[in-house]
């Protein structure tokens, strides 16, 4: 299941993310992304959880919930919309 993290802190590592989402199940990937210019964080990630139930968990445990100082959104990833 691939799970959609927002406001995360600019400070938070995929290492932070893989430790937080691993109290749910087994973690397979996590991706903070960055902007292209800076490197920078642009305050969300994508946490791939090799179990739908295990996800479904981390979903329903975390969303709202603070992390290093900030609410977070988590939810499923929908795919991404084509831009024209």
């Amino acid at each position: 299941m691939n799970i959609y993290v927002g406001n995360i802190s600019f400070r938070t590592t995929e290492d932070d993310l893989m430790d937080l989402f691993g109290e749910f199940g087994d973690v397979s990937s996590a991706k903070v992304i960055t902007d292209r210019e800076s490197g920078r964080s642009r305050g969300f990630a994508f946490v791939d959880m090799a179990n739908d139930e295990e996800g479904q968990a981390a979903i329903d445990a975390l969303n709202g919930q603070e992390h290093q100082g900030r609410n977070l959104t988590v939810n499923e990833a929908r795919p991404r919309q084509p831009r024209y």
